[in-house]
């Protein structure tokens, strides 16, 4: 069987097409849902719905994570033309996207995410999960 996607968007830095990912429980990149992103791999809790905007790029992006020490930046040199920063889940080191600095105010920052690499979980489940 071929392996799922969540492995290989996630742990081996993979990148879906723009304008086809959906979240490991089936949320499509354009959603508009209030809730919570949370990581595919960890479930630690990565980005709020209220900082995702509509990038124009195809994937999910965020002006801000929902925690600073959730995520991890990473010098990315893999395309050598285009020195990146990756994001990766800071509790399993899954790849998450990268972070650019043409976003909108208040950060400046878009991050681009791989919607296979997170779960979506709606506002009213993740406050009923956080008082557990």
């Amino acid at each position: 069987p071929p392996p799922k996607k969540k492995k290989k968007n996630a742990p081996k830095a993979g990148t879906e097409r723009a304008f086809t990912g959906k979240t490991v429980n089936g949320y499509g990149h354009d959603n508009k849902e209030d809730g919570v992103y949370v990581s595919a791999v960890s479930g630690l809790p990565l980005f709020d719905s209220k900082a995702k905007f509509d990038s124009g790029t195809g994937w999910p992006s965020f002006w801000a994570p929902i925690a600073p020490d959730h995520v991890r930046e990473i010098k990315d040199t893999s395309i050598f033309f285009m020195p990146r920063v990756e994001i990766v889940d800071a509790k399993s080191g899954a790849h998450l996207g990268h972070v650019f600095n043409d976003g909108p105010a208040p950060t400046g920052l878009r991050y681009c995410m791989n919607a296979a690499a997170m779960k979506f979980v709606p506002r009213s489940e993740f406050e009923a999960m956080s008082k557990e």
